[in-house]
């Protein structure tokens, strides 16, 4: 018997600080999202982050919060809702860090007698700090305790042209009557040394002008590259003109150098050069969630008007938008049904 588990990042129990300081150590003691040795990373987690971040995050959490919990939380679960409706097999969710752990939606399914499942892990792009350590994660919680299960992963669909209709559609309608001078796709950052730890070629990811456009291998996990061809191919697909779009990655952590241009800097820089009306997406999310809402939506809002534009029109994540529900739904049921490549 076949199901599916979809997994998105986390959050917090409650935008209370001692619930964030307990999600953020889990997540930022994670080896693949701050990748230093163990002893450093406890000591700059535990030691630094720790004592400073928890209310700072607190705060912000406290701004986008639902009466129903989390965003991030119920719009996924709204998603996995309304796909186990459209398809013939069990659909569970679970979340890398915070409740809903893995650990648990793996033995839900495996209680409904599944023995085969899909990880569908809810990024477009590959990360080693979102895809990979899900996927290691599951592995390791398999070979301790279901060593007969096997497991399909759904490959990142940052350039599956479905996905890409969904996502060009979704900015195209929420801009249909909106005046907009420019369309920034905003990704969330990861570390420079995050790209070249990823590249399977050990030699292709210079991280310059040209190597996210020459055909290679290292393409299959390379973040920087697969962001920018869904910059790529949306804009083509909306036909949107060149110096209309760009792109640039935003959340940034530490003093690290990190995959740039840097959303705030882009957007401050727009304001001060007189752009008066800027459009942000950001396709790096499936769910609207703290990056989205408060980052985007109200600090880089207020600081894009405050350098002098008038408004920054913020695009929703794609969620649980009926055309996206039936986009995965149909990936699902090709592999539960049909036994071929999703």
């Amino acid at each position: 018997m076949k199901g599916v588990l979809m997994i998105n990042l986390g959050s917090p129990d409650s935008p209370e600080k001692k619930d964030v300081r307990k999600y953020l150590e889990e997540f930022l003691m994670d080896e693949r999202v701050i990748d230093l040795p163990k002893a450093f990373r406890t000591f700059l987690v535990k030691g630094i982050i720790l004592n400073t971040r928890p209310k700072q995050s607190a705060k912000a959490y406290k701004k986008i919060w639902w009466k129903e919990g989390s965003p991030l939380i119920v719009l996924s679960q709204r998603l996995q809702e309304a796909v186990q409706k459209q398809v013939a097999v069990p659909v569970e969710l679970a979340m890398r860090y915070g409740s809903l752990p893995i650990e648990s939606g793996i033995k839900k399914l495996v209680d409904q007698g599944v023995d085969e499942i899909m990880l569908v892990p809810l990024y477009p792009q590959f990360a080693m700090a979102t895809t990979e350590t899900i996927v290691v994660l599951a592995e390791e919680i398999r070979n301790e305790k279901y060593p007969d299960l096997s497991f399909t992963i759904l490959p990142p669909f940052y350039n599956h042209p479905d996905y890409i209709r969904v996502l060009a559609d979704s900015i195209q309608e929420d801009l249909k009557g909106k005046d907009w001078e420019h369309l920034l796709f905003s990704y969330h950052g990861i570390p420079e040394r995050h790209i070249r730890k990823s590249d399977i070629t050990k030699s292709h990811c210079k991280i310059d002008k040209s190597c996210c456009q020459t055909k290679s291998d290292a393409h299959q996990y390379c973040y920087r590259h697969q962001c920018k061809e869904t910059t790529r191919q949306v804009a083509e697909y909306l036909e949107l003109k060149e110096g209309t779009f760009s792109t640039s990655f935003q959340s940034r952590l530490g003093v690290d150098p990190w995959l740039q241009p840097y959303t705030d800097q882009t957007v401050a820089r727009f304001a001060k050069n007189g752009m008066k009306n800027l459009a942000i997406a950001t396709p790096a999310f499936v769910s609207d969630c703290l990056e989205t809402l408060e980052e985007i939506g109200m600090e880089a809002a207020e600081d894009f008007e405050e350098k002098g534009g008038e408004k920054l029109h913020v695009i929703p994540c794609i969620n649980d938008r009926p055309d996206w529900v039936k986009v995965l739904s149909r990936w699902i049921d090709d592999w539960a049904l049909a036994e071929i490549d999703v």
